[in-house]
């Protein structure tokens, strides 16, 4: 008789993601995952204590995912300030499957005190990383913070703006945007030695 196959450890963090963004931290239960995954329940536990350790272990995925992994992409290829800004700003645009992760995240923190301080400590590390970035072009720390908090603004609340853009799509105005804040006036702009 063939040794039991378990269903990976991962396979379930997925699923459990999958049922986070389609109805919320309600619809993640063990044995709606179970039936997706075509397997039973019983495997479930093989990896998590109860239902609140997978919830973690998604957490913790998703801020892998959405800052560490990030983080590790646009350094991995070097370049001064403005070329890992363009790189950082190119892998938010290709993230289209991870903002309804991103928005269920969010509206969790806002019933559950534990999500909310996860998603806070994800917020100040992206804001870092961008000050990081925005500091080495820029002198003024209000302009620094300032495009910092546009970028985020962008990222997470673009997708809660139900709005046409005149004929464009909401990808080109986003482009643009993202243009506009790779510009500046020369006066703001760190003088090169």
């Amino acid at each position: 008789m063939p040794a039991q196959t378990r269903t990976p450890r991962d396979s379930w963090i997925d699923a459990g993601l999958r049922a986070l963004a389609a109805g919320g931290p309600d619809a993640v239960r063990v044995e709606t995952l179970a039936q997706e995954l075509g397997v039973t329940k019983g495997g479930f536990y093989w990896h998590f204590a109860d239902r609140n350790g997978l919830l973690a272990e998604m957490l913790d995925r998703w801020e892998h995912v959405m800052v560490d992994a990030v983080i590790e992409q646009v350094e991995a290829k070097g370049g001064d300030a403005a070329t890992r800004l363009r790189r950082l700003f190119g892998l938010g645009a290709s993230v289209d499957d991870l903002l309804n992760i991103e928005l269920a995240v969010r509206d969790w923190a806002r019933r559950d005190q534990d999500v909310g301080e996860r998603v806070l400590r994800v917020d100040n590390r992206r804001m870092d990383y961008l000050r990081g970035l925005f500091g080495d072009l820029y002198d003024d720390p209000a302009d620094v913070e300032m495009r910092c908090f546009v970028v985020m603004t962008l990222f997470v609340g673009g997708q809660l703006i139900a709005a046409d853009h005149g004929g464009r799509t909401r990808s080109a105005v986003v482009k643009d945007a993202l243009r506009w804040l790779d510009s500046s006036p020369p006066a703001t702009r760190k003088r090169r030695s």
